[in-house]
């Protein structure tokens, strides 16, 4: 079956969006966009023109889009704050959404959601892009071996200084909600754990270019007794982390190291006299599909291919408001400067 699809929201994120469905020769085939929805309509027009969409329908109102266009699908590449209302227009017309992160602008907005989708029997998942990159993968593959033994602990630093302008800066905890998220969706991920509860330390630093939040100290409990510590700052200049964090990963039996790009370096305990025990290296596993390693079209892979299987996608809102929980319990810690338990 081939999908019409209307993107809403028509800013920088969603060339993103555009490139990855013409990149991908699954998404070529399985999806036309038939309809652009901006508040501004010149610049859905711009949009169109610059990715030669032509003949479909453009507008400002969502629900006479969706309308006009039959359409199937709903990007959702609209800011946090008019997320809900995009959602439910989508939903209440019939589409599968496939929503820009966050998932909402609160845990309440999502679990609104959550019951939305399931009344309308659709699909409403969540662009985790990072999630879909080869480190991340390959080192799920690895802790499921279990040749680092039982998982213990993951920790990880996330330490860059980009200036970005404009609204970031003036937002209100803006390491925590914008950018962290990516590095505890990709810890639930690779441990396969579930969060149970936070404690969480966020500042301004001194020199930071931000207006509040753009540094944060957390420390979560996962099931099974697993620990995930994340040290992070967006204003930290002289000595940058990869965008997908600089990890230590400890087990049972040894420990691996991931720069967040091509550098792994894995241990195990060999030995079993003397004080410190004699470990080798061992290698960590490639992924099993090569098509679940291209970040972006990979995302809108996996929900074309859930909706086809009548299965549950990846990044579904189901799964994702786990992630959202995290951000939110880390944020009302605190602020309230005490262990906050997780309830998605």
């Amino acid at each position: 079956m081939r999908y019409r699809a209307v993107l809403c929201g028509c800013g920088a994120m969603a060339k993103g969006w555009l490139r990855a469905l013409t990149e991908s020769e699954l998404l070529r085939v399985k999806v036309e966009i038939v309809g652009l929805v901006d508040l501004d309509q010149a610049t859905a027009e711009a949009l169109a023109t610059e990715f030669n969409l032509g003949g479909i329908v453009i507008g400002t109102d969502l629900p006479t889009v969706l309308r006009e266009s039959r359409a199937d699908l709903l990007f959702d590449i609209v800011v946090p704050a008019a997320r809900r209302a995009v959602v439910a227009a989508g939903l209440a017309h019939g589409c599968h959404v496939l929503s820009e992160k966050p998932m909402a602008a609160s845990l309440g907005e999502a679990r609104e959601l959550r019951r939305l989708a399931a009344a309308a029997s659709r699909i409403h998942a969540i662009v985790q892009n990072r999630r879909f990159i080869s480190g991340v993968r390959r080192i799920r593959r690895l802790i499921e071996s279990l040749v680092l033994g039982e998982l213990t602990a993951l920790h990880c630093d996330f330490f860059l200084g980009p200036h970005f302008g404009g609204f970031r800066e003036q937002m209100d905890n803006v390491l925590l909600l914008d950018m962290a998220i990516h590095t505890f969706d990709a810890a639930r991920f690779m441990s396969g754990k579930d969060p149970l509860a936070v404690y969480c330390h966020e500042y301004n630093p001194k020199g930071s270019w931000y207006r509040h939040g753009a540094a944060a100290n957390a420390i979560f409990e996962f099931s099974d007794n697993v620990a995930f510590t994340y040290r992070g700052s967006w204003c930290a200049e002289g000595a940058n982390t990869s965008w997908e964090s600089a990890w230590r990963i400890t087990g049972s039996k040894g420990t691996l190291l991931w720069d967040g790009g091509d550098r792994f370096d894995a241990k195990v305990v060999t030995g079993q006299e003397g004080f410190m025990r004699t470990v080798e290296p061992v290698a960590v596993p490639d992924t099993e599909d090569l098509a679940d390693t291209n970040g972006h079209a990979s995302v809108i892979e996996n929900f074309i291919r859930a909706i086809d299987a009548g299965t549950v996608p990846e990044t579904d809102g189901s799964d994702n408001i786990k992630s959202l929980a995290m951000v939110f319990g880390a944020i009302d810690s605190a602020r309230d400067g005490k262990r906050v338990t997780i309830a998605a």
